[in-house]
């Protein structure tokens, strides 16, 4: 992710799929986040959720940022004698980023395994002074994932973990899905942050046979 020229702002779409029946939850793995000063520059905004685009190298030697239109999915299946347990299910994803885009680095974890799924990005301005205003992350989700005949599953089953190889304390926090719009991540201007996002079904609603699917949509916005 490099300098831009221009202000932007691409959210980053991670739909999640939740089985219900003869299916299970997938997990993600534990995130510890990190986040590091950049360059002022002209106004900016890059967001990566899974698959990205950078082009030209890492974004700490000149890399720059570009669309990805990828759209991720973590999902689980529950085993029918689980359903509604309680006994919370590790996700997986189709996801195969691990690499850092800010300089390269095995940052998380093997998602084939863990299920992790990189979030990053930063919130460029002109200035490094005191008063100007930060951006925010945030996700937003529907109150309920939906099956084929219509049957519902609360978006709050689905939590997260945080983390990121060699960090121990993670820049975007734990935690859940809450079902609409919630504020995950305050980035002050000129950082740049990152961190690896293992999901898992909370399972504990008792819900019919079927697949039940869902979008979360992450969204990096400033002033």
């Amino acid at each position: 992710m490099k300098t831009s020229q221009a202000f932007f702002r691409r959210p980053g779409r991670l739909p999640l799929r939740g089985v219900a029946a003869a299916l299970c939850a997938a997990g993600l793995s534990a995130a510890h986040g990190y986040t590091v000063d950049i360059t002022p520059g002209a106004q900016a905004l890059f967001l990566q959720v899974g698959a990205g685009t950078m082009t030209g190298g890492n974004f700490n030697n000149g890399g720059t940022p570009g669309n990805n239109t990828t759209v991720n999915t973590a999902s689980v299946t529950v085993p029918s004698g689980q359903i509604g347990s309680g006994a919370a299910q590790n996700m997986t994803t189709d996801n195969t980023v691990t690499a850092s885009a800010w300089d390269g680095r095995a940052f998380c974890t093997s998602p084939a395994t863990t299920g992790q799924v990189y979030v990053g990005g930063f919130y460029r301005r002109p200035g490094n002074g005191s008063g100007g205003s930060d951006a925010t992350l945030s996700v937003s989700t529907p109150a309920a994932l939906i099956n084929a005949s219509g049957a519902t599953l609360a978006f709050n089953n689905i939590a997260w973990t945080s983390s990121g190889n060699g960090d121990a304390t993670p820049s975007l926090p734990s935690g859940a899905f809450t079902g609409g719009a919630q504020t995950l991540l305050t980035v002050t201007r000129n950082t740049w942050f990152e961190s690896c996002l293992a999901f898992r079904y909370l399972n504990t609603a008792l819900v019919p046979a079927g697949t039940f699917t869902g979008r979360a949509t992450f969204t990096l916005s400033a002033p």
